[in-house]
């Protein structure tokens, strides 16, 4: 199958079997071998090709440039990656990008001379040779940090679900070294969680101050209480809460969930700000009157959907939201090979530098890329970009 002229202006070229190694060819004589461990057979199998896809596309848009991919199925485990590592190695690559999966990554220091470019968004606890390229919670907490500050908002309270990822939220809550007005952790099951929401925003002693003060004013006769009763029966609590707003550690019904319940409790956004993490742009939020009018960082919405468009033009599916990052990371990885004279060492990924991609900007620092990323807000319909 030959890859179409994209909006990248991509020169064409071979593609192979999907199991076959995948080669971009020039007159060169230098060669880039880059190793791919991702699942490309099981339960995991959709999010493996499309970033074997992606790879394709990134192949074809560097033009003049000699690179073999060499993919490796994983299925998704700790033992087929090392197993696949292994395997790579013996063919002298010395970069591989993947695994996807953290729970992959538990034997990879086993494997040394080894560079492996995951794309996993967790920093916490990483092989000394293991560099994580997803989109991070500090990348993301920074850019709402950004946002809280133009936005002249100083109260803002943070909900972390109770999960295996609290503590890798909590890690960048404390690197990125900024004074939330409180941190709370809460549980996903709705009963318990509608009491933790009513609780955090004080909903029966404001519904309490509700009933009272419309009891006084039931017993006077007073025009002007007469009015003030007319409006207080039509609210269901009396007072605002004590913070402007809230940034909520979770996605898809969980998020729904937890929005949901502030509405239950008397709290909209036209009092406090809904703020998550990166949510891919994901269009069910359009859906659900509570996800309308929340923000969350993200990569650049026009670039993202260039890329879909392109990959949908290809391989006439749309990708895998990740896929984009492995269709980035390999611009990055031929930048630092060509400028350090055609080789590839772990000490190029450890030096602080800023680059520009179809992300947008991202810098490596230690094991880990940073993102800059933008913030979105669900308005209408639309994702509306706020800076």
């Amino acid at each position: 199958m030959k890859l179409i002229l994209g909006f990248f202006c991509f020169i064409v070229l071979f593609i192979g079997n999907i199991n076959s190694n995948v080669k971009a060819e020039i007159s060169n004589n230098e060669t880039l071998k880059i190793g791919l461990i991702v699942p490309l057979s099981g339960q995991y199998e959709e999010i493996g090709k499309s970033v074997l896809n992606s790879l394709r596309i990134g192949l074809n848009r560097l033009k003049n440039k000699k690179i073999e991919i060499y993919p490796k199925d994983n299925k998704g485990n700790a033992e087929n990656t090392l197993t696949a590592a292994k395997e790579l190695q013996s063919l002298g690559v010395s970069i591989i990008i993947g695994p996807i999966f953290y729970e992959n990554l538990i034997y990879l220091e086993e494997i040394e001379n080894l560079i492996f470019l995951s794309l996993t968004n967790k920093i916490t606890n990483l092989p000394s040779n293991v560099i994580s390229v997803g989109i991070n919670a500090s990348s993301q907490l920074s850019t709402i940090v950004s946002f809280l500050k133009q936005e002249n908002l100083s109260k803002t309270i943070v909900l972390i679900p109770r999960s295996e990822h609290e503590e890798e939220i909590r890690n960048s809550l404390a690197k990125i070294k900024y004074k939330f007005f409180k941190i709370y952790s809460y549980d996903t099951d709705p009963e318990k969680l509608t009491k933790q929401i009513e609780q955090i925003t004080k909903y029966k002693q404001r519904k309490d101050d509700l009933n009272r003060r419309i009891k006084i004013l039931e017993s006077s006769d007073l025009i002007v209480h007469k009015q003030e009763l007319k409006k207080l029966k039509k609210k269901d609590t009396l007072g605002g809460v004590n913070f402007d707003s809230v940034i909520i550690a979770d996605f898809d019904q969980n998020l729904m969930s937890v929005v949901t319940s502030f509405l239950y409790s008397d709290v909209s956004h036209a009092e406090i700000k809904f703020i998550a993490l990166n949510q891919w742009f994901d269009e069910t939020l359009f859906k659900e009157n509570s996800t309308n009018y929340i923000y969350f960082p993200s990569i650049n919405n026009k670039n993202y959907n260039k890329f879909k468009e392109t990959y949908f033009i290809n391989f006439n599916t749309f990708p895998v939201e990740i896929s984009v990052i492995s269709y980035d990371i390999l611009g990055l990885i031929y930048h630092l090979f060509k400028k350090n004279n055609y080789e590839i060492n772990r000490k190029q990924f450890l030096q602080k530098a800023r680059f520009s991609g179809s992300l947008g900007i991202f810098e490596i620092e230690k094991n880990s890329i940073n993102y800059q990323l933008e913030i979105y807000q669900v308005f209408n319909g639309k994702f509306k970009k706020i800076n």
